[in-house]
């Protein structure tokens, strides 16, 4: 059997990063690691082709090849999701659909054959069998959370590593946390499961042997969920990456109560990770409370975030706005955290209600649901009705935005980060590198509305940090595209 596995492309948005990638000649930042993970768990006597629609086109050819297409993807790519499987049903091709989006939409909305929802491990055994069979059902469900020992490893060699940026391992599954928005809990469950460390550090040989040397994000819902398995792994990680000279530049996403821990901070630093998404969400404890955001809560914020920032750990962060306590003063207090934090990547969405969640049911009982929303959150729009006025709260979500991406704000966060962080990694000399920073010249030093903010910080990086030159320059690159979304967001929804 012929199988094609397709991932739909996703908007543009702060996410995406698509005009940072440009710089070094990527197509997208991350590959669609849950399909290889599938591609891997199908019979080794199938034939199997990957297409990511983020980095190519889905031709004709492909779908004349396929017997079966094998579609993955979370809401916000739901537009690229449809219209692909119109295109299949439209020549007669069994369509199954999988991934986050399948646990969070109705199974009627996705138009396919077959879904399936939640995880897959325990299911594809049964899903190819009635596949070959011909008779495979309109709903596969999981039945509980697989063990994550059974998860294999995703199959490479259906992608060109050399079309992304980052290459992603996946450690565990689920948050012991309960945060009202959030829908991972919902999907994977609050017990976080692991892979062994046998499994993962197997993942990091096959990237090495493939050629990868990068960045590699560990695509945790919450990296030290489990803090005992995570010391385990991070003491393996640090004898891999010494005895192959540090090839890889680790990446991770956690929660703020990492800063309690500085055994394990000193831990993800000797394992060689130089980069953390933490879900901040405001500076409001009250909103904090409200959103069952507790880890969060009876903390100092801006010391957690400067602790980890000691360490060598660039801090990127997410931030919410839309809370039912948010007050008038919560924009300006906003970019006043984000600038003292020195949080280059500062990612400030307006709240979603997505379907599932605890805040998604609870505001559908109150009458406040307008939509099931698109699950992105750095547009505009509200997918439901908010206690601040509707008007006044995305005027002042657009400026914030405005304002924490005003690149002489953005530079001074920048500075601030480089002095106190001192990043531990530095970018090997390649040819992407080179020409990344050729294109930044061109494109932020000498065609570039803010030419002076730039070279007043090139000349800063280079003189005052140029150990961190290359971290230096990467967050230029990255402050271009966030540059760049935040006129095309401003201009749209003026």
């Amino acid at each position: 059997m012929n199988a094609l596995l397709v991932y739909p492309r996703f908007p543009d948005t702060y996410w995406s990063f698509r005009y940072a990638l440009s710089f070094q000649g990527k197509r997208a930042a991350q590959p669609p690691l849950g399909l290889m993970t599938i591609a891997a768990l199908l019979p080794a006597s199938w034939n199997k082709r990957l297409v990511d629609t983020n980095v190519e086109r889905l031709k004709d050819s492909d779908l004349a090849w396929a017997d079966v297409v094998l579609l993955s993807g979370m809401q916000v790519q739901q537009e690229g999701l449809l219209a692909i499987v119109r295109r299949c049903r439209m020549r007669g091709l069994r369509t199954i659909v999988g991934g986050p989006i399948a646990s969070s939409v109705p199974p009627a909305a996705l138009e396919a054959d077959c879904v399936v929802i939640g995880e897959a491990e325990d299911l594809m055994v049964t899903l190819a069998r009635d596949l070959e069979s011909g008779s495979p059902r309109p709903v596969y469900q999981a039945d509980g959370y697989p063990s994550m020992e059974r998860s294999p490893l995703p199959d490479l060699s259906l992608i060109r590593l050399s079309r992304y940026s980052t290459m992603t391992v996946q450690y565990s599954r689920g948050c012991p946390f309960n945060c009202e928005f959030c829908d991972i809990i919902e999907i994977y469950g609050r017990r976080p499961r692991t892979k062994a460390v046998d499994q993962v550090i197997a993942e990091f040989d096959q990237l090495y042997e493939a050629g990868w040397r990068g960045p590699v994000f560990i695509v945790d819902d919450n990296f030290i969920g489990n803090k005992v398995r995570a010391r385990n792994l991070l003491a393996a990680l640090a004898g891999w990456g010494k005895a192959r000279g540090y090839p890889f530049r680790l990446i991770t996403e956690a929660s703020l109560n990492l800063a309690d821990d500085r055994e394990l901070l000193q831990s993800m630093k000797n394992a060689g990770f130089t980069s953390v998404f933490l879900g901040i969400e405001t500076p409001d404890e009250s909103s904090l409370k409200a959103a069952n955001k507790l880890q969060n809560t009876r903390r100092d914020l801006l010391e957690s975030v400067a602790l980890i920032q000691q360490y060598g750990i660039e801090v990127m962060g997410g931030f919410i706005l839309g809370f039912d306590t948010d007050r008038e003063d919560v924009f300006d207090r906003l970019v006043d955290f984000i600038q003292k934090s020195a949080i280059p990547i500062a990612m400030v969405g307006l709240l979603q209600a997505m379907p599932g969640t605890q805040l998604f049911r609870r505001l559908s009982g109150e009458g406040r649901i307008l939509h099931d929303g698109g699950g992105n959150n750095t547009g505009c729009e509200l997918n439901f009705l908010p206690r601040m006025n509707a008007v006044r709260l995305v005027e002042g979500y657009r400026s914030v935005l405005r304002r924490i991406y005003a690149c002489d704000a953005y530079y001074e966060r920048v500075r601030e980060y480089l002095s106190r962080c001192r990043p531990h990694y530095r970018p090997h000399i390649s040819f992407g590198n080179v020409r990344a920073l050729f294109l930044s010249i061109l494109r932020q030093g000498i065609r570039g509305k803010s030419r002076l903010s730039y070279w007043r910080f090139l000349l800063s990086a280079a003189t005052r940090h140029r150990r961190s030159f290359g971290a230096a320059m990467t967050l230029a690159v990255m402050g271009y595209h966030f540059q760049i979304m935040t006129e095309q967001l401003l201009k749209v929804d003026a």
